[in-house]
């Protein structure tokens, strides 16, 4: 399937740029039927929590479908700095000015009111969300794209409180400075160790693109270093394009290589890491001591949904897919990577999209009119494994008659080998991203 019909079928689609996308998730559960609210849009109030892609793709759409609604974007931080694009810090394609985002133009252009405080819970029947601040905020239908959040209780010996020495850097800002900081002040022959996380987990190519931002920064400074990747997985997105590259660009596969990967299989799953000493023991028993770790925790719905009560056994959010309301709480829709939508990925671009049908759905719903239950989805991942060699994947997906997602096509790009090309139009992609949420 050639990329530009992909691109037809994404909703979400960044116009005018060539997209890519990959394929994770987790189950989901039996769908409820929507609940239609009987009050008027023009007179609803629509509360959007998380100013991520998600909420803003949403937020915009509603105002854009109906401007008479009034919508209000809750979201703790002033600035917003994306985490596609981050890895790029590490390889100095990118400094956090590049990817770093405020909330003037959601406001000002597109007449969203913005609050900048932290949810600490929803109040289903006054239909209130709760905020730190103490004042209620009402709502007619509430949609709630927090991200994600981790898990601690799978490791042993580090949590939340260790990692400035640990640092994920998994949510761009501080801690990616952090790590950056840790990689520059690395000795020269030194040993960083890449831990990856089980599935679902947020942007799946993500680990693998960082290994080579990472590998292109050693070999330009630190050209003794080595990167080695302990996954807990035996296989991950676009492996046979990254690895394909590692091998033109680093070596790997050889005794010389910048970067060692070690599957699940092979015993580089982690089971406890001791920050202070830094080391990590693997399942298998064996001790690696390491200059820099970066120990991505396994994940799940940020703690904001699970306040809320819209997260279930599985770690994350059950919903509708065709208005992506909650099958847990009426009048509450959940999007983006907290979501339970197999089998897109947890990625920016997927956010966007689902927003998009999302947003329209809320509208169809305050007016007491259908959804659109042929609704289609997008995705697009571009991943640079130096500064001029690029990869993505394109995928589309629609909803069939029982509402379930279905994957119509997909691809790996590029097709002609113009990795060059490639890495040129990931630039694109970015900034029509960026450009998508905060223009």
């Amino acid at each position: 399937m050639k990329r530009r019909d992909l691109f037809k079928l994404s909703a979400g689609a960044v116009a005018g740029v060539a997209g890519a996308g990959v394929l994770t998730g987790c189950s989901s559960e039996p769908k409820s039927a929507p609940s239609v609210s009987s009050k008027k849009s023009s007179a609803a109030r629509v509360v959007v929590v998380g100013g991520g892609p998600g909420g803003l793709s949403a937020a915009k759409t509603i105002k854009k479908t109906n401007p008479e609604i009034e919508v209000t974007l809750v979201e703790k931080n002033p600035n917003y700095s994306t985490c596609f694009a981050s890895n790029w810090v590490f390889s100095d394609i990118f400094t956090m000015e590049n990817i770093t985002f405020n909330y003037k133009n959601v406001s000002g252009k597109h007449n969203v009111n913005v609050i900048h405080d932290e949810v600490t819970g929803v109040d289903p029947d006054a239909q209130t969300v709760r905020l730190a601040n103490g004042k209620p905020l009402p709502y007619d239908r509430l949609v709630v794209s927090p991200g994600i959040s981790f898990r601690w209780d799978m490791i042993e010996g580090h949590d939340e409180r260790s990692t400035f020495m640990v640092p994920h850097a998994w949510k761009a800002g501080y801690e990616t400075m952090m790590l950056k900081a840790q990689l520059n002040a690395m000795p020269e022959d030194g040993t960083m160790v890449l831990a990856s996380p089980p599935n679902p987990f947020r942007c799946p190519p993500g680990p693998y693109e960082r290994a080579g931002m990472i590998a292109n920064y050693m070999q330009r400074n630190k050209p003794k270093a080595k990167l080695v990747i302990l996954d807990a997985k035996d296989k991950f997105s676009k492996q046979g394009l990254f690895t394909a590259g590692w091998e033109e660009k680093y070596g790997f596969g050889t005794d010389n290589s910048i970067i060692e990967w070690v599957s699940k299989s092979n015993g580089g799953a982690v089971k406890q890491i001791n920050p202070a000493k830094k080391t990590l023991t693997t399942v298998d028993g064996d001790v690696i001591k390491a200059d820099v770790i970066n120990y991505i925790p396994p994940q799940k719905a940020n703690t904001t949904a699970s306040r809320m009560g819209l997260v279930n056994a599985s770690g994350w959010c059950p919903v509708n897919h065709e208005t992506f309301e909650s099958t847990l709480i009426p009048n509450i829709h959940v999007l983006g990577d907290a979501s339970i939508a197999k089998p897109m990925p947890k990625s920016a671009f997927v956010a966007d999209s689902q927003g998009m049908v999302c947003g329209r759905a809320v509208v169809a719903l305050l007016g007491g009119t259908k959804t659109n239950a042929t609704a289609t989805f997008g995705n697009q991942c571009y991943s640079l494994i130096d500064s001029d060699y690029g990869i993505s994947v394109a995928a589309g997906y629609k909803l069939d008659a029982q509402q379930n997602i279905k994957k119509t096509g997909g691809g790996l790009f590029p097709l002609d080998g113009n990795f060059k090309g490639e890495a040129k139009a990931a630039r694109g992609w970015f900034a029509g991203m960026a450009g998508t949420m905060f223009n």
